[in-house]
């Protein structure tokens, strides 16, 4: 079953050369902060467009900017950023190799074990980059699942997930988004699946590549709608940090013109803006609505 969407500057911050300064990470409930530098942030990045990525040396994205905006409302005079694999980021992030993933990384239970995540930030829903003129004919996970398609995914990744609870077979795993869009181009797989708007701004920004979007779509597993909800993620023992940051979010969620005044640039529009009914706590408890539960409620 297919289940449509809702509705569907750059940081100033400097890359952090060779090894990160650890004194530049918090700890404890302490602040993050670099005693030579002024109080310093160190933020984990996926290099995926178009939430956190470099461009022209320079970390930039969706979740970059809305750090940019909370974390200086918070003191911080410098934001550093380092670029890790997908996998690696919550690893990093308890390792004290830098402070807080910023990679709208999607909240699940099993990642709430691993670490904090902070108050939803980001909506979002899955598409599929298919070679032009969709001749799989893809709409939903289902479609692939009741097929001979061979799917791509990120390793470790939402998309993984809902492969395996389907049981789909041949699903190649990448290390990178980019890794995916070649996947299909070169004919490794029939489709990559990721969150809509990274495909779409993928698509858009590579026109001669070959390849389209599908249209969006929420995943459905044994008639559960998987709605889709990114945040931040601190260690557990910041949560002082995390709560600050939360109070700082809230006003930019809360209010339609204050969030696309942050993410707009990267093309978020209310309809990635989270509703205040979608809670951290009910998704690192799994509790998501059935099929119908999920229609009468829109």
């Amino acid at each position: 079953m297919r289940l449509r969407t809702r509705g569907s500057r750059a940081l100033f911050a400097t890359l952090a050369a060779g090894t990160l300064l650890l004194s530049g990470c918090g700890g404890g409930d302490d602040s993050a902060d670099g005693e030579e530098d002024g109080k310093t942030i160190t933020i984990a990045i996926a290099g995926e467009k178009p939430y956190s990525y470099m461009e022209d040396g320079e970390p930039t994205g969706a979740t970059v900017a809305l750090h940019k905006e909370i974390f200086t409302k918070l003191g911080y005079e410098n934001v550093k950023a380092e670029v890790v694999e997908w996998d690696g980021l919550i690893p990093g992030l308890n390792a004290g190799r830098y402070d807080v993933v910023s990679a709208g990384m999607s909240i699940l239970p099993e990642r709430c074990e691993q670490a904090s995540f902070g108050d939803p930030e980001i909506m979002y829903t899955t598409a599929f980059a298919v070679p032009k003129g969709n001749p799989g004919g893809l709409k939903d996970m289902q479609d692939v699942a009741d097929s001979d398609v061979r799917l791509a995914v990120i390793n470790g990744a939402i998309e993984q997930g809902y492969a395996e609870q389907l049981g789909i077979d041949g699903v190649t795993t990448v290390n990178s988004a980019e890794d995916g869009y070649a996947a299909v181009q070169n004919g490794q797989a029939d489709a990559f699946a990721l969150t809509g708007i990274s495909v779409r701004t993928w698509v858009e920004e590579n026109p001669d590549a070959g390849l389209e979007a599908t249209d969006s779509f929420e995943a459905v597993v044994d008639d559960v709608v998987q709605v889709g909800a990114g945040a931040t993620v601190f260690r557990e023992k910041d949560s002082k940090l995390r709560e600050d940051y939360n109070k700082e979010l809230a006003k930019v969620t809360g209010s339609t013109d204050a969030y696309k005044g942050v993410l707009g640039e990267f093309g978020f529009t209310d309809a990635e803006r989270p509703p205040e009914n979608i809670t951290t706590d009910m998704l690192c408890k799994g509790e998501l609505p059935t099929v119908d539960e999920y229609e009468s409620s829109n």
